[in-house]
């Protein structure tokens, strides 16, 4: 019986992916640390460290689908420890070439050097949906380049801008993601087999090379020196993953935000049959962004338990250690639902640019103030005009009267102003700076960024 929504087969989905479930199971973390014990052993016998026969059995013998994981945690809970019941297994599977399984190393090297490998999975699927969610960014931000609505600041309408300008912003957002993702590959997919204390004492002037062979064949990187008492790899990683979340999650409620009734510019994807509500029978609610925006919080809560491994007692200690067995499953996971949930609703969602129009005409011509005031400027000083025009601007939002009206109507600047140059003044798509352009510059560095696949590009 699951006892954590991310394994409830009601809710699950929304705490996680099955794929990413897969690579955080248990099954999993037992299959990858039988795969870095085979390595280290093959790695000995290759280089005379114990027999080649041996190492031959190991690797033909040691099968992580064959161990019986309920026998296994029975065996931990009377020898109250989370490795040697495993051990135990395998040798009983290797026979007498059991006895140089696990040979010369410790505990947290073979746990440390299983997790980067399930992270080394975990990485794969990260990038591979970041690309995904940028080339849909691509698409969008093209596609509403010059889709006007209204640019807004402090939950305020702003100035006008494009919907494809906002989009762009995300899109540059995740083209530095996947510069992040690629730049701590390297330091973050990196083993550690070097004993007791990292000093390769029970292996001797052997110890660097077999670490180094045996990790080679798991396709991780060797590291300087014993990471063991430093865990900053799994914290940069932590970041990187709350950056990721944290795009996600403003993109979700910004949607969310868009979605209200009474902003209606956006609607997320709607199929026949999806519910709303158990009483109310006409709800639409942004179930999909809601989903999209809750899961940063709780990624960033298992972050800073990660963030707090980074203190470790003297050479080694289980305090820090097992607060990422708690926290690396769970930013994962988090991750991987908030990516899922971006590739289902960012392609699907329903842009409402009658409703974008409608809205930047709200206040009546107010939203242009800039625009009247740099042009009134022009004659009489930016600072001149800029009173001048807040005057009128305060009076048309007080009296609810036109903003164009009330310019006209101005004694000091009547005579500095047309009707027909303020229609054109206050036409949102005369101000929309260089959104469009800025869109443009945007999908060309992604495009040169490397990161996207050759179909995303012209």
């Amino acid at each position: 019986m699951s006892s954590h929504p991310i394994d409830y087969l009601l809710i699950g989905n929304n705490f996680g992916t099955a794929e990413m479930r897969a690579i955080w199971s248990e099954q999993n973390r037992l299959t990858q640390q039988v795969a870095v014990e085979v390595a280290l052993a093959r790695a000995q016998g290759e280089l005379g460290v114990i027999p080649a026969a041996a190492a031959d059995t190991i690797a033909a013998a040691a099968d992580a689908s064959l161990l019986d994981v309920t026998t296994i945690a029975s065996d931990a809970a009377q020898m109250k420890h989370s490795l040697m019941p495993t051990l135990k297994a395998l040798q009983r599977q290797c026979g007498d070439a059991g006895e140089y399984i696990h040979y010369g190393v410790t505990t947290q090297d073979i746990v440390d050097t299983a997790t980067v490998l399930q992270l080394k999975q975990t990485l794969q699927r990260v990038t591979r949906d970041c690309v995904v969610i940028a080339e849909t960014l691509i698409q969008l931000a093209q596609t509403h380049q010059y889709t006007l609505m209204a640019g807004r600041t402090h939950g305020m309408q702003a100035q006008p801008i494009t919907f494809g300008f906002k989009v762009a912003v995300w899109l540059d957002e995740f083209i530095r993601h996947l510069d992040r993702l690629k730049e701590i590959s390297p330091r973050l997919l990196t083993g550690n087999l070097a004993g007791a204390i990292s000093t390769y004492a029970a292996l001797g002037e052997a110890g660097p090379q077999v670490e180094r062979l045996a990790l080679s064949k798991l396709e991780l990187n060797t590291p300087t020196i014993g990471w063991q008492a430093a865990r900053d790899r799994f914290s940069e990683f932590a970041s990187v993953a709350v950056l990721i979340s944290g795009t996600l999650g403003k993109i979700g409620n910004e949607l969310y935000n868009l979605m209200r009734t009474e902003v209606g510019e956006i609607e997320e994807p709607f199929n026949p049959g999806k519910i709303g509500s158990t009483t109310m029978p006409h709800k639409r609610n942004p179930a999909a962004l809601e989903g999209l925006a809750s899961l940063t919080a709780p990624l960033q809560k298992s972050a800073s338990l990660i963030y707090h491994s980074m203190h470790v007692e003297h050479e080694r200690d289980a305090m820090s250690w097992r607060a990422e067995w708690l926290a690396l499953p769970e930013i994962c996971l988090y991750l991987s639902a908030q990516l899922q949930g971006a590739r289902a609703i960012l392609p699907g969602i329903t842009v409402n640019q009658r409703r974008m129009l409608a809205n930047l005409q709200l206040q009546d011509g107010l939203l242009l103030s800039e625009k009247v005031m740099f042009e009134v400027g022009k004659k009489l000083g930016k600072q001149s005009a800029h009173e001048l025009v807040y005057q009128c601007a305060m009076q048309a939002y007080e009296q609810q009267r036109s903003f164009q009206q009330v310019l006209l109507e101005h004694p000091q600047l009547a005579p500095y102003i047309t009707a027909a140059e303020l229609q054109q003044w206050l036409d949102p798509a005369n101000y929309i700076g260089c959104a469009p352009q800025k869109v443009d510059d945007v999908i060309q560095f992604a495009r040169r960024s490397g990161h996207l696949s050759q179909e995303s590009h012209p």
